[in-house]
């Protein structure tokens, strides 16, 4: 790819730039994949995930990319590469020295990247980098592994260039960890990279932060305030690292990025926000069933109770769009984050589903908001008798370009055989995939049907008083599990499934109601705040919205931290920026 080049005079986009129709894309066969690309940037999708510069580049085109193995490292790549770089990879201890800007995107434990960087001795080599003020931008865990020590499994001895201790959020003041979202800045000083941001939000994912205090404030830029405040970023001279994503923060990550890349360089001001971001906003997310209709194409779905297909003759999967058109379509809109759900594929060989892979990794080129992905995340045997952990098949869903992945089924099998024994295994595809990626990596999804209950004591599941009554004027509720698409119902309430759950590892509950799916009518507001009041990760509140007032409601009446729509969406019923304009004028925080 040739990069553009550019002087301390250049004028450089922000992000934002015109886009244009690309319909060219193909993945496996007659599935035509297009997408919104910008016209600037004539990007080809990338066919490996390792991405080397040619020897002819310009150095001051190319950024290298210490990248040890772990999550979702894609969307920085793309992000990098959308900005006119090409991206060397560090190999050596020797290609961190002779880097001209090194930027080190830590995903996953405090520990494991410790490890790495010391069996491949890179950590003295990294220090010494950093030390002589050569330009580096860490991200997230690349800012963490700055300080001395973290709690994170430990105490774990870090690179210790920044004075302090890596400690977990506490969650017994109310606040729920993960922190997960869309949070506010506080810049302490002159941060160069930070110009562009003023009063926007950027994304956080994490459970584990650094605190200032007189030994660091020296290096703190920014900080950020989630029931205590914390540092969100560091600055010395031409060393920058973040808490937050910059590659998931939109437009104004892209300027943070472009910042650090062209450090010398006139960037065009964007106009300022009317309103100041303040606090973690409530999240609006797209969320997009996928499956193969009978033609073999891939398309976007909405059930009616979980039935996809037309209630016609022909009978045929209703076909909403493209998964690609419609993600960047919705990114553009303003979503908070885009949802894919697999509805029918990876059931019998999840790696052999390479359309659903190569949606994700078109879509990561341009979609810089977080990417979840779920549909068949499980241990499974092929047809040839290998087997393949759940782990395996998550990474290749984070090499792909997810952020989070979302368990279903697998997770209420290991929440029933929890409950039964008391004994976390550590065999299940939650803990296995928490324990290496982080809990933040892990949706858990649940799937409940309601059923009525003249006297709560009748079952040994966790029933409520609804606000609706039951058919035959029952008061009362339990709302039961399902797997397998809401066919088959299991011994165990989503009360009891999402207690064992955050005890097993998840870092999220996306929340839907069988019986409010498709129905338009509000979420399910006795469900939602019987399961958010019951745990201290975010819970995603999903299936019934059909208005705008419906999100307002379900923000204003539980602890929901996001809420999560599909129909109204893909048919245009519902913008997602009036979504937001209402909640605004509602008095709620949202990214805008």
């Amino acid at each position: 790819m040739e990069a553009a080049t550019f002087t301390s005079a250049t004028q450089i986009p922000t992000a934002g730039s015109s886009y244009s129709t690309l319909s060219s894309l193909k993945a496996s066969g007659s599935h035509s994949l297009q997408f919104l690309r910008r016209s600037s940037h004539k990007l080809k999708p990338s066919k490996g995930f390792s991405i080397r510069a040619s020897s002819s580049v310009d150095d001051d085109s190319v950024v290298t990319l210490l990248d040890y193995g772990a999550g979702n490292v894609r969307s920085v790549r793309n992000a990098i590469r959308s900005l006119g770089f090409d991206i060397k990879d560090v190999q050596t201890p020797e290609d961190i020295m002779n880097a001209k800007r090194l930027i080190f995107p830590g995903v996953g434990a405090f520990a494991a990247a410790m490890d790495v960087l010391n069996k491949k001795e890179m950590a003295e080599v990294l220090c010494a980098y950093i030390e002589k003020d050569r330009p580096f931008l860490g991200i997230c865990l690349g800012l963490q592994l700055l300080f001395e020590s973290s709690e994170e499994n430990g105490p774990v001895k870090g690179l210790g260039l920044i004075p302090g201790v890596v400690g977990r959020f506490d969650s017994s003041n109310g606040f729920r960890v993960p922190h997960i979202g869309w949070n506010a800045l506080q810049i302490t000083e002159d941060s160069q990279i930070l110009d562009d941001i003023g009063s926007r939000h950027v994304y956080f994912v994490h459970s584990y932060r650094a605190m200032p205090s007189d030994d660091n404030r020296e290096w703190i830029s920014s900080t950020c305030n989630y029931g205590e405040n914390f540092i969100a970023s560091v600055r010395r001279g031409n060393v920058h690292a973040v808490q937050f994503h910059p590659e998931k923060s939109g437009d104004v990550g892209l300027s943070i990025l472009r910042r650090f890349l062209y450090p010398k360089c006139e960037i065009t001001k964007k106009p300022p926000v009317q309103r100041k971001a303040s606090k973690l906003a409530k999240r609006v997310i797209a969320c997009l069933d996928v499956r193969t209709n009978d033609k073999g194409d891939l398309v976007v779905t909405k059930g009616d109770q979980y039935d996809v297909r037309e209630h016609t003759k022909e009978n045929e999967v209703r076909n909403l769009g493209k998964p690609v058109d419609l993600a960047g379509q919705y990114y553009l809109d303003g979503a908070d984050e885009v949802s894919f759900l697999n509805i029918t594929g990876f059931r019998d060989f999840p790696l052999g589903d390479l359309p659903m892979l190569q949606v994700l990794r078109y879509t990561s080129e341009n979609v810089f908001v977080p990417l979840t992905v779920g549909g068949g995340i499980r241990d499974f045997t092929d047809g040839s008798g290998r087997y393949y952990s759940s782990l395996e098949v998550a990474s290749e869903y984070f090499r792909s370009g997810a952020d989070k992945v979302s368990i279903g089924s697998d997770a209420v099998y290991a929440a029933e055989e929890y409950l039964k024994t008391g004994v976390r295994s550590g065999k299940s595809s939650l803990e296995q995939i928490s324990k290496v990626y982080g809990n933040q990596a892990v949706v858990v999804s649940i799937d409940p049907r309601r059923v009525y209950l003249k006297d709560p004591n009748d079952v040994v599941f966790k029933a409520i008083r609804v606000r609706n009554p039951g058919p035959n004027g029952e008061e009362y509720a339990w709302y039961q599990c399902t797997v397998n698409g809401g066919r088959e119902g299991r011994p165990i309430g989503a009360y009891e499934l999402a207690k064992a759950v955050e005890e097993l590892g998840a870092g999220e509950i996306l929340l839907n109601c069988i019986d409010c799916d498709g129905q338009g009518k509000g979420f399910d507001i006795d469900l939602i705040k019987l399961i958010s009041d019951a745990v201290s990760i975010p819970v995603i509140a999903s299936s019934g919205a059909g208005t705008v007032e419906h999100f307002s409601e379900v923000f204003l009446e539980t602890n929901a931290s996001a809420g999560l729509a599909a129909g109204i969406f893909h048919r245009k019923e519902v913008p997602i920026q009036s979504v937001k304009e209402h909640l605004l004028k509602t008095g709620i925080e949202v990214r805008m």
